[in-house]
This record gives structure tokens, C-alpha cells and sequence, in this order.
């Protein structure tokens, strides 16, 4: 699956799936520029990026500040004078329900980062990707299928909302030969998992396969699905979950 010459953004790049993600684009010759909030996270991963391939564009931003969404567009174009992949990875998991009073904060908090930034970046991309016949990948959740329990209800909804924006999405770029779309994990080995564990109180995620996954796992399927082996697939989510879903 080469890359060579293609440029890819990647958000929330500073660890976990997307720092996997943006090493993996980097390792198939892509040019990619790496976003994230922590600045020496970014480092770190560009640093890994140009050990297997060129040296990333480095960008520190806030996907959910419109100013500096509209700054990873504008300075991608700057280095490099196109798009050809963008990856929404960026994302956040904040807790509350109706009766801890904390679900519009929760709610709030994950749609600004989950959803809204996904949207804005995706809009301003899109003019970009339609010159180069380019794709977005959007990271979901399986959370956005079913439910687990009522504290993430903030970040489910989040999940959902942006698995039917990406059919939408899709529909309307596809015309311009623009493909959109979904890729949802389950457990992955990070610390959004580790968070997830302490608050749910959880000792070991129980997954139909007995495992639960590795980022790189993520970024092979992330990679695949922004490939032309891809090429016939538009407005689809791949659920990669250990069977979660299934128990």
C-alpha cells in the first residue's frame, strides 16, 4: 500500500492510534503532517516518522479551535500544495449521566471534539481532496453502535452523530470521485482505554476474541481503507472490535 508522494493529515497524532497511524503513512512514503496539543508527544512521533520514512510537518493545534483547524489546513497546503488523505483522529472521552447532572457537559465537551471539529476540518479539506480525488477517514467508535453503559452516553452520542455525518458526507462528495469513510474500534490498548477501564470500574475488558487490540492494528486498517485497494468503498464503516459487540 505505498503512499509514496501522497500527503496525509493526521490528528490527534501525539499518541496512541493516531500517532501509530501517522508512523505507518510515514513507513509507506507518504509526506504526513502530524497533529496534536502536545507538543513534545509530536516531537517524539515526528521523530519515529522520518526514522522509516521523510521528516512529518509538525503542527500544534487544537482540532476544536476554529482558528487552528483552519491553520492545519492552510499550512499543509503551504508545505506542500495539496491533499490527498485526511485522517479525523482526533478525539476526546468525557463521562456523565442524567442523574450525576453532568451529561451536558460530557455531551457538550465530546461533540466540540468528536463531531463539530471533524466536520469543520473535513469542510475545509474537501475542496483540496476534490483536486487530488484524495479521502477522509474518520475514527468512530463501536461505542456508536451500542451502548456499554449510561457514563459515556456523551461520548456515544458523539460517535453516532459522526458514523451518519460520514454517510452524508460520503454521498455528497462521491460525484466529485471524494470517498468518506468510518473506521470504528473497540478496545484498543491506549490510555483512553485506561481511562475508560478506572471509571467504569473494570479490571479487564471481556471481548469475544479474549484480546483486546493493538494501535498498529488500527493503523493497518486505517491505511487500508485510505488506499486504492479501497478504491470501490465510500460511505462504509469497519468495525475492528474483537467481537465486543458480540457479548
Amino acid at each position: 500500500m505505498s503512499f509514496k508522494s501522497k500527503v496525509v493529515i493526521v490528528t490527534g497524532a501525539s499518541a496512541g492510534i493516531g500517532a501509530a497511524t501517522a508512523v505507518q503513512f510515514a513507513k509507506e512514503g507518504a509526506r504526513v503532517v502530524v497533529v496534536g496539543r502536545n507538543e513534545a508527544k509530536l516531537k517524539d512521533v515526528a521523530s519515529k516518522c522520518t526514522a522509516v520514512g521523510s521528516a512529518p510537518l509538525v503542527v500544534k493545534a487544537d482540532v476544536s479551535n476554529d482558528d487552528d483547524a483552519r491553520r492545519i489546513i492552510s499550512e499543509t497546503i503551504k508545505k506542500f500544495g495539496k491533499l490527498d488523505v485526511l485522517v479525523n483522529n482526533a478525539g476526546v472521552m468525557t463521562f456523565g449521566t442524567l442523574l450525576d447532572g453532568k451529561i451536558l457537559e460530557s455531551f457538550d465537551k465530546c461533540v466540540a471534539v468528536n463531531l463539530r471539529a471533524m466536520i469543520h476540518t473535513s469542510m475545509l479539506a474537501a475542496p483540496h481532496l476534490v483536486k487530488t480525488k484524495g479521502n477522509i477517514v474518520n475514527i468512530s467508535s463501536i461505542l456508536g453502535q451500542f451502548h456499554i453503559g449510561a457514563f459515556v452516553n456523551g461520548y456515544a452520542a458523539s460517535k453516532a452523530g459522526l458514523s451518519h455525518f460520514t454517510r452524508g458526507g460520503a454521498k455528497e462528495l462521491a460525484v466529485h470521485g471524494v470517498r468518506m469513510n468510518v473506521v470504528s474500534p473497540g478496545p484498543v490498548d491506549t490510555a483512553l482505554l485506561e481511562d475508560f477501564g478506572a471509571t467504569a470500574g473494570v479490571q479487564e475488558v471481556k471481548t469475544a476474541l479474549g484480546r483486546v487490540s493493538q494501535a498498529d492494528e488500527m493503523a493497518d486498517l486505517i491505511l487500508y481503507v485510505a488506499s486504492d485497494k479501497a478504491k470501490g468503498i465510500t460511505g462504509s464503516e469497519f468495525v475492528a472490535d474483537n467481537g465486543i459487540s458480540l457479548v
